[in-house]
């Protein structure tokens, strides 16, 4: 066995990778970044090296510096993760010359299916099925024209060296395709630094179901089953569950045979996806599933599996790393009840996922037991930042058949309270509540037809408004206390200041500012008003940040954050930021005139304009990125541009003006 392990990755996976090399016997060694340094993963680890600055292409993309902090640091073995150098052939080819186990499989299976034209050639002469589409080299924009029209509308284009969406586009007819064509390749390389891309059917009614492989160096290779991972946003998963619901033995047998087809036909090692696309409808009818790719890494969701196998796949990594046989033969290995991952973002879902940031003060999951895993690479008081995936944890449970795990998880998330930053657990509850899903009636359409459960406009509720008075008035009392305790005579009623009147039951009223204006709430000791409805109130607040109320028979139970004139509650799930009103700053125009401010914090990708230039609404003008998402930011009306405040590469914080825009109108 391995005596030494560096883990070549940050959060949520470097953590789970040190807690069963622990349990090993394995000394763990985390490598960090700059904004890294004070980690979860750090702290857990035997060891720590830094590895850079912030941005993952000068720490943990930099191969150099991993693999010098792996022989500083004596390490035997590296274990990529997922994500980052975890299928970059050249990173484990540089392993092996250095005398270094890869955790993984060797460089010339993470090449063989680097390339989605490529693995598709090579599963065509494996018999394993494939999507109609083009998969060669003839990159020639009219070659691919013609042969889209070959193929047939609506189809996709994609990245022939990526995943995770980008360079992706979906093409609904022949004279949208150049430019869509146009647009993937640029993204693809941006983001790949290749620009090569394939052409696939569209599959109209589709389900994402991926088989989890396993081989070993004697040749020996088996499957743990499927997972179903159709519930997506942007092309990336946010729920995954095991077994597939409504999939057959057969096509679980079928899918499971091509899956070890596949490994063995690029002479596989060690854990790897094979995932393939299916119609829903003809799921149901026993027929049809096509080869998309194969992840040569172990995946995000693998937790489902161990869920429902009662294997530790990261164990099985590691022995077969170590030179050791597969831990089990295909027929030792079962499958027992259901497992359901949900995965924490920190996003807001209802503003187009856009990536959020700041200072975790609040970060509470339920207990892990043998039902329920949290797998999270964060705690109270770390920073979630621009630089790195937004994924901060994952929630997963287990049940005896799909529905305890459906409800067991929907209990698990009302008990997740994340503070600091909006996460995209309110969209889970949804998710897993809706009726859709409870029946099992999952595809990667499955947001796009319920766009209810990301509506925007919902209402605050009352109760919630009430909390935050609560919290107000427990601040303005405080800061009465200090007062009268700085004063000459502390305890004079001429200093109380408390509002106090004879035989008058008072009152205090709270204003907070909105869009439109303010609300205001009227707090008594026993009721509370709030858009001139009276409610019974109780309540008690916590010395630990916590408000428990009840308020026209709602129970509140919250926790609270007060910094400055702005208070953020946490209630239910759902994140709320409260601003007091203060009426010497409304109307105050902070922003440039005419400035296109940033809606995240993130880096500078591309700049498509120069100063001078006229342009039109609807005009691209920059390309940002953050947390692995990208967005393109375009003229709201026609104009001139004056100025351009940041460069290529600048790192720019949320609100900052990026372009300056003289209008035309």
């Amino acid at each position: 066995m391995i005596s030494s392990l560096l883990i070549a990755n940050r959060g949520e996976i470097a953590c789970r990778i040190i807690r069963t090399a622990k349990r090993l016997g394995i000394r763990t060694i985390a490598v960090y970044s700059e904004a890294d340094k004070n980690a979860l993963h750090v702290e857990l680890a035997d060891q720590a090296v830094g590895i850079g600055p912030a941005p993952a292409s000068k720490s943990y993309l930099d191969i150099d510096e991993i693999l010098a902090a792996a022989m500083e640091s004596g390490a035997e073995a590296i274990h990529p993760g997922y994500g980052f150098l975890s299928e970059n052939a050249v990173f484990a080819a540089r392993c092996q010359t250095l005398g270094l186990v890869f955790v993984g499989p060797p460089a010339s299976a993470i090449s063989a299916m680097g390339s989605k034209s490529a693995a598709k050639s090579i599963m065509e002469k494996a018999y394993v099925p494939l999507v109609p589409g083009y998969h060669g080299d003839n990159q020639d924009p009219k070659f691919l024209q013609d042969e889209a029209d070959k193929i047939g509308y609506p189809l996709l284009i994609k990245a022939s060296a990526g995943g995770g969406g980008k360079g992706m586009r979906l093409v609904d007819m022949p004279l949208e395709f150049a430019g869509a064509l146009e647009a993937a390749k640029r993204e693809a390389m941006n983001a790949f630094g290749d620009d090569h891309v394939l052409l696939e059917k569209y599959i109209g009614n589709p389900r994402h179901i991926e088989i989890q492989v396993f081989a070993d160096r004697k040749g020996n290779a088996v499957h743990l089953f499927e997972r179903d991972c159709s519930i997506q946003r942007r092309h990336q998963k946010i729920v995954e569950e095991a077994p597939a619901p409504g999939l057959s033995k057969k096509l679980r047998k079928e899918m499971g045979q091509a899956a070890v087809s596949a490994a063995k036909a690029i002479g596989y090692e060690g854990a790897g996806t094979v995932e393939f696309i299916a119609d829903a409808e003809a799921i149901k009818k026993d027929t049809g599933f096509y080869f998309m790719e194969m992840n040569t890494r172990l995946q995000v969701e693998h937790p489902v599996t161990e869920m429902i196998t009662g294997e530790d796949l990261v164990e099985w990594q590691l022995r077969v790393a170590s030179g050791e046989v597969l831990p089990k033969k295909q027929e030792q290995l079962s499958m027992n009840g259901h497992a359901i991952e949900t995965r924490l973002y920190a996003e807001d879902a209802a503003n187009n996922f856009m990536p959020s940031t700041g200072n975790l003060w609040a970060c509470e999951f339920p207990n892990s037991d043998g039902f329920t895993r949290i797998d999270a690479g964060v705690r109270t008081g770390d920073e979630v930042t621009a630089f790195y995936d937004p994924m901060i944890a994952k929630i997963i449970t287990f049940g005896n058949d799909r529905e305890a795990a459906r409800r067991r998880h929907l209990d698990c998330l009302s008990k997740v309270r994340v503070g600091g930053i909006k996460t995209n657990l309110p969209l889970l509850a949804q998710v897993v509540a809706s009726s859709g899903f409870a029946q099992g009636e999952v595809t990667t359409h499955f947001l796009a037809e319920n766009p209810g459960l990301l509506a925007s406009d919902q209402a605050v509720d009352p109760a919630v408004w009430s909390a935050a008075a609560l919290v107000a008035q427990k601040v303005q009392q405080e800061g009465l206390k200090a007062k009268r305790s700085n004063s000459l005579d502390p305890h004079s009623p001429w200093t109380a200041d408390d509002g106090w009147r004879l035989d008058v039951h008072s009152s205090a009223t709270y204003d907070f500012a909105t869009d439109d204006g303010k609300v205001s709430v009227e707090l008594w000791t026993d009721r509370v008003k709030f858009n001139d409805i009276e409610m019974s109130l109780s309540y008690v607040i916590l010395g630990s940040g916590r408000l428990q109320a009840s308020i026209g028979g709602e129970k509140i139970d919250a926790l609270y954050f007060v910094n400055g004139s702005m208070i953020e509650l946490v209630q239910a799930g759902q994140f709320y930021r409260f601003e007091v009103f203060d009426p010497l700053t409304r109307g105050v125009d902070n922003k440039a005139a005419g400035g296109l401010s940033a809606p995240m914090p993130g880096s500078i990708t591309s700049i498509g304009v120069v100063v001078g230039q006229s342009v039109s609404k609807g005009d691209h003008l920059l390309t940002m990125e953050a947390m692995k998402m990208e967005i393109s930011i375009a003229a709201p009306t026609d104009g001139v541009i004056e100025a351009l405040p940041f460069a290529i590469g600048a790192q720019v914080e949320q609100g900052q003006a990026l372009v300056v825009l003289e209008s035309g109108e």
